[in-house]
């Protein structure tokens, strides 16, 4: 083997060496002993993420009177609701398990017998009671100034909520 072929064997040795290095000492390691923390959303990502689009989906398909689809955005609603008591069962002082139980209930039952029934009239009017509770909520938690409407226009333009043609 050649001096100048020897040299280059050697260099590029070195480099995948010291890269190989580098990856390795750019790895955070734990302390012994200690697991990672698992990551735990804050409650009002929790809401932003999970129960306000499910709120704005459901109110978007009652206004289309697509109740196959409002049937199934109050399913993802009601199941939000449920990650939020099991994430934040305690809120600073306030109980979310006993809340949400409280205060959600009747208007969701009310808005799933509506649906069940298609009555738009019954729908908007059940809607707004949950819309409300969502409100009281609010203020009962010193968040006043999270206020909920219906959705006056659709914030998600890839989905068409008008129901599906046979």
């Amino acid at each position: 083997m050649s001096l100048k072929a020897a040299s280059l064997a050697l260099l590029t040795g070195i480099v995948t060496l010291s890269l190989l290095g580098l990856g390795n000492a750019q790895t955070p390691t734990a302390p012994q002993g200690s697991t990672p923390q698992s990551y735990r959303p804050g409650l009002g990502d929790l809401m932003t993420m999970t129960v306000q689009p499910r709120h704005t989906k459901l109110g978007l398909a009652g206004q289309e009177k697509n109740w196959i689809y409002a049937a199934y955005e109050l399913h993802e609603l009601e199941e939000s609701f449920e990650r939020i008591v099991r994430v934040w069962p305690t809120y600073r002082k306030t109980n979310i398990a006993e809340l949400m139980a409280a205060t959600t209930k009747e208007p969701m039952d009310a808005v799933s017998q509506a649906i069940k029934s298609a009555d738009a009239a019954r729908f908007n009017d059940a809607y707004g009671r949950l819309t409300a509770t969502c409100n009281a909520c609010h203020q009962s938690t010193e968040r006043p100034f999270v206020v909920i409407q219906a959705p006056k226009a659709s914030p998600f333009p890839d989905q068409d909520f008008r129901p599906v043609k046979p």
